[in-house]
């Protein structure tokens, strides 16, 4: 008959086994519940966004999370490259799922950048996820372009996280606030612990959002 302590070393492994699964598949689904948000911020295959309007003197051209995209880069492409249609048909604790998802991350965190935006100002809207901070406010934070990326959710591509670099520090915004951001972008690609980014912003102004006037 086995002892306390193999009974209770044979329950922490079956506790841990558990874990690892219930992680796994919870990753799975994190992801592609990112992949699903991340879609409705990027454009569909093979469409493009329109041409955008040129900024006058000391103004800022206002861009849509669409115009990151360079034109046919498609977040699905590994996926439908081997004939899945639906992620939702990935099966939980197959090897073979785990790999592809390793490999849909990578893609995404190279994910291909607009070149012609390199140097632009620009205005974009987006959340906000912190980075760096002072006494004074934040130093660096992410911009991304739907509620819970990066923190509830796993990273969105990196063509679809902008690293913000304000010209002072940013005082009064907190984790998930919306704002836009007015400055020079650069096709700029960087890693952080919340996710890898394709672009950078020098900001020379982050104010809470506001709807533009249409």
């Amino acid at each position: 008959m086995p002892d306390a302590y193999d009974l209770d070393h044979s329950c922490n492994l079956k506790t841990q086994a558990t874990t690892a699964r219930a992680f796994a598949r919870n990753r799975r689904h994190l992801l592609l519940a990112g992949l699903g948000l991340a879609g409705t911020g990027l454009l569909p295959t093979g469409a493009t966004a329109q041409p955008l309007p040129k900024a006058g003197p000391g103004r800022y051209t206002e861009l849509r999370w669409a115009d990151l995209v360079p034109k046919g880069w498609d977040p699905m492409k590994d996926l439908r490259d081997k004939g899945i249609t639906s992620p939702a048909s990935l099966m939980d604790g197959d090897p073979k799922t785990e790999a592809l998802m390793s490999q849909l991350r990578q893609a995404w965190d190279n994910a291909p950048t607009e070149p012609t935006l390199d140097g632009s100002r620009v205005k974009l809207p987006g959340y906000l996820v912190p980075l760096d901070e002072s006494p004074a406010g934040l130093t660096e934070f992410l911009l991304v372009p739907y509620f819970g990326a990066c923190i509830h959710t796993p990273p969105p591509p990196a063509n679809q996280i902008v690293l913000v670099v304000p010209a002072k520090p940013v005082a009064g915004l907190r984790s998930m606030d919306t704002v836009w951001v007015s400055g020079t972008i650069k096709t700029v690609r960087g890693n952080s612990a919340m996710g890898s980014t394709g672009y950078r912003i020098d900001a020379t102004l982050v104010e809470a959002y506001k709807a533009s006037p249409r």
